[in-house]
């Protein structure tokens, strides 16, 4: 047992996270807490030592799904009943009772849980675990006591861990005793708004008398929004005076700032009001907000999320994130396991800011109108008029190109010279000099993504099909025309990858054996397995024939660490027996003749429509050119990120090689530790031999804690994350509004996929996701729609939604959890708008 003034947080693992807060927030200097002790852990793994048959049912819990609620409630009903049976050991309950009299025997006491995973700033635990009020006596709070141990087997608790991947046994209970004051008033202070995230903005609720019913929510309170000393905003609840007068808001929003600087995370801090002296009697992290990108000063900023242009909003290891910025021709902050762009000088300059705002109004429309929310704040941006020379327009002006049907081929010929000298040359690196190298490589690589002809060739492409969307819209009244001219057009190595894995499934069908293998395959070594069944010969060659162009791809691809379809080959037998039970042989090819034939046929309709207009002829001329360039240039636009890809893979392997010998040097303790740091750390790991173990520890309790976040759009220096919004009246009830990016109305089930990997889709279903990059494209041939949370007119899934016909609706907010699985939904690819119908 510990009293609070000899507890601080290096004591976490013995007091729990709420009795390491209480006892930091004692040393605070102006920081009154109520007198206390914690009842330590050392108490909590006697009592379950002492329980019989604990370890098969933590074992047995341990096995459950998060879901399967039934069970859950079942047997942690059983743990807890067991625990409640142990009786507290004779010396800990002297103890206790010792300390109760030197606080005050007859006085009452708060008696509250204090696990060890509590009040993190990744997992805060809140309303979890049970506490008590108003406990008096020493038989009643050893009674207390004994259910805060055992509601760490609470439901709701048991599904928290399980959710969140916490191991029970790494849990332990501590227990607080506290001191109860009367308070006049009480309720919660956040130091950064929790609605916004704005770190400048505090937050005070407040009620008259204990503030447990608030905690709880059982009463309305007063609501007080502060900035810099000043209340903003306020709603008392009722008529009445409010709980705290004016001054007493302000003055214990004065207290917030020194406890958020002592623990280092903005805090949600309970407080009561006795005599007008404010008592602090929990603070916990604020677990919801997401970190802000440091650059190095106090100016106002504004950021732009990386991810949502990528189509990959999840959390990156450090070995990705720098390797991400070493490609990137601009400079990106990481935050929470993302990476952002700073567009505070864009946004400043009223040239580039038209730009900009043009750019993400076709790109995506939230972010749009989240930076017109943010101008028109006329204090946080101020215009330079023009002072920072405009950058070239975002929406991108390259000089035109000529039509040039050989180009394409030249480009991407040029490509595959370099990454195949790469594959050459960097089998003899290593050590030092294997980084040097790839450094060295990456500035090629940069020559290649950057390149003035490439960037004119699938800019020219983007802004002929913007030109043919609004000019036949003018001239025909006819929307997104360019969705139907643009299907089956060469060169686009995404759309063929889908197509080439039909092919794959060709050569499997006809071998019910192969199918049969492949329906049992576990492990990543069935290649060399196959061969053993009739047919596995062919369907081990195909395999690896898709392997050795497209293997270097997987879901998140961008971040080097992820495990690519080379690595994991199994990731791909779910989608190529899908395919070889929804298509007859030759559906690749039959589809991209298709699309080819009414590409030609939209082209020849409209170009006929055109002519039949005043100045006919010319518009159809204009029209005809803009057509080819689409259908030449459109293609490459998926190029460079492949080659990309590609280089990656090679920098991966031989990465991995060199983390091998880490190993075997008895440097790193498993190859995959390298993800961890970033490529400098790395490189000078490789150079003196020596790694920071606690660094490796951290970093991966951190990327477990961020892939718990959700990335914002649009995200300010002040933290403050800005929603935007569509903006529309012309939507029918209940609809979900959305950006059109691939023409077309189609009606079926939804079908909501988080991981690629379960997909199980049939013929006729309509995909429902958060996002999707290349990898996803083998699902696009079975689906008959697609609804996304992320996207942009240009970004991966529109395009390749155009590619094959499929109407597409993106940027629908909250999609997958506004989408039940199964539901029947329709898809208004030409509107932008989604409907569901049952």
């Amino acid at each position: 047992m510990l009293g609070f003034g000899e507890i601080d947080q290096a004591q976490v693992a013995a007091v729990g996270g709420k009795g390491a807060h209480l006892g930091e927030l004692s040393r605070i200097e102006g920081i009154r807490v109520p007198a206390g002790f914690c009842v330590t852990t050392a108490a909590y793994r006697r009592i379950m030592a002492e329980a019989p048959s604990i370890d098969e049912r933590l074992d047995r819990l341990s096995d459950l799904n998060p879901d399967d609620r039934v069970a859950i409630r079942t047997l942690s009903a059983e743990i807890r009943r067991t625990l409640e049976g142990v009786a507290i050991p004779e010396d800990v309950a002297a103890a206790i009772t010792r300390e109760l009299a030197r606080l005050g025997e007859k006085a009452a006491y708060a008696v509250r849980s204090s696990a060890t995973a509590e009040d993190s700033p990744t997992t805060s635990f809140a309303g979890q675990h049970d506490s008590y009020l108003d406990v008096v006596g020493p038989t009643a709070t050893l009674q207390r006591i004994s259910l805060c141990w055992a509601s760490l087997f609470t439901e709701r608790a048991v599904t928290y861990r399980l959710r969140n991947g916490i191991d029970h046994r790494r849990v332990q209970m501590a227990v607080v005793v506290q001191r109860m004051v009367v308070p006049q008033a009480a309720g919660i202070l956040f130091t950064a708004d929790p609605l916004t995230s704005n770190r400048k903005l505090a937050s005070v609720e407040a009620t008259f008398g204990l503030g447990e019913a608030l905690v709880s929510g059982r009463v309305k309170p007063d609501v007080f929004t502060v900035r810099d000393g000043e209340i903003v905003a306020r709603a008392v609840a009722t008529k009445q005076q409010a709980a705290l007068t004016d001054a007493q808001v302000v003055r214990l929003t004065q207290l917030g700032p020194r406890i958020e600087a002592h623990f280092g995370w903005p805090q949600d801090i309970e407080w009561c009001l006795v005599d007008d002296d404010f008592y602090i009697v929990q603070s916990r992290p604020i677990t919801t907000l997401f970190p802000i990108p440091e650059v190095g000063d106090r100016e106002n900023h504004v950021y732009l999320s990386v991810g949502h242009q990528q189509m990959f909003t999840d959390a990156m290891k450090p070995l990705g994130i720098s390797m991400w910025q070493l490609t990137a021709g601009r400079p990106m902050y990481e935050a929470g396991g993302r990476l952002f762009v700073d567009v505070t000088k864009e946004l400043a300059s009223p040239a580039s800011r038209a730009a900009l705002l043009e750019v993400a109004g076709k790109s995506d429309p939230l972010i749009r109108d989240a930076l017109q929310t943010i101008l028109e704040r006329d204090d946080f941006i101020p215009s330079l008029s023009d002072e920072i020379p405009a950058p070239p327009p975002a929406a991108g002006a390259p000089a035109p190109i000529e039509m040039d049907p050989a180009i394409v081929p030249e480009l991407i010929a040029r490509t595959q010279a370099s990454i195949a000298a790469l594959k050459r040359d960097i089998q003899t690196q290593s050590g030092v000099a294997l980084f040097d190298f790839i450094l060295e490589d990456l500035q090629e690589l940069r020559r290649i993504l950057f390149d003035r002809q490439s960037h004119q060739v699938f800019m020219g492409a983007m802004q002929a099909t913007w030109w043919l969307n609004e000019h036949l819209q003018a001239w025909l009244g006819e929307k997104n025309a360019a969705d139907t001219l643009t299907k089956s057009v060469p060169h686009n190595v995404t759309s063929e990858m889908g197509l080439a894995l039909l092919e794959v499934a060709d050569v499997i069908r006809p071998y019910p054996e192969v199918v049969a293998f492949l329906q049992q395959v576990e492990g990543e070594d069935f290649l060399e397995q196959l061969v053993k069944v009739a047919g596995g010969t062919e369907a081990r060659d195909a395999i690896r024939a898709f392997l050795d162009k497209y293997g270097m791809r997987c879901a998140g691809e961008i971040d080097i660490t992820r495990p690519r379809w080379s690595e994991r080959p199994s990731t791909l037998v779910p989608l190529i027996l899908g395919n070889v039970k929804n298509f007859e042989p030759g559906a690749g090819r039959q589809r991209f003749e298709q699309g080819q034939q009414e590409a030609w046929t939209k082209e020849q309709e409209v170009l006929e429509r055109l002519r039949a207009l005043p100045d006919g002829e010319q518009r159809a001329e204009q029209t005809k050119r803009m057509i080819d360039r689409v259908r030449n240039f459109i293609g490459y636009r998926e190029y460079p990120k492949y080659g990309m890809i590609s280089r990656y893979f090679v920098y991966k392997q031989a990465l991995l090689e060199e983390a091998e010998r880490l190993v075997q040097a008895r440097v790193l303790s498993e190859e995959e530790d390298i993800f961890y740091l970033t490529f400098q750390e790395l490189h000078d790991v490789a150079r003196t031999k020596q790694v920071d173990d606690q660094l490796l520890r951290r970093r991966k309790d951190a990327f477990s804690s961020h892939q718990a976040l959700t990335p914002p759009r649009v995200l300010t220096s002040d933290g403050e994350v800005v929603a935007g919004a569509y903006r529309r009246d012309d939507l029918p009830a209940g609809a979900l509004a959305g950006l059109p990016v691939s023409a077309g109305t189609i009606e079926g089930p939804a079908r909501v996929v988080l991981d690629m990997a379960e997909a199980d889709l049939e013929a006729g279903d309509i995909l429902v996701t958060a996002y999707t990059d290349p990898s996803w494209t083998p699902l696009f041939v079975t689906i008959k729609g697609l609804v996304t949370e992320v996207g942009g007119l240009m970004t991966h899934g529109a395009v390749i939604a155009r590619e094959y016909g499929l109407p597409a609706v993106v940027g629908v907010e909250d999609a997958t959890r506004l989408i039940r699985d199964g539901q029947r939904i329709r898809v208004h690819g030409t509107d932008g708008y989604v409907e569901i119908l049952s």
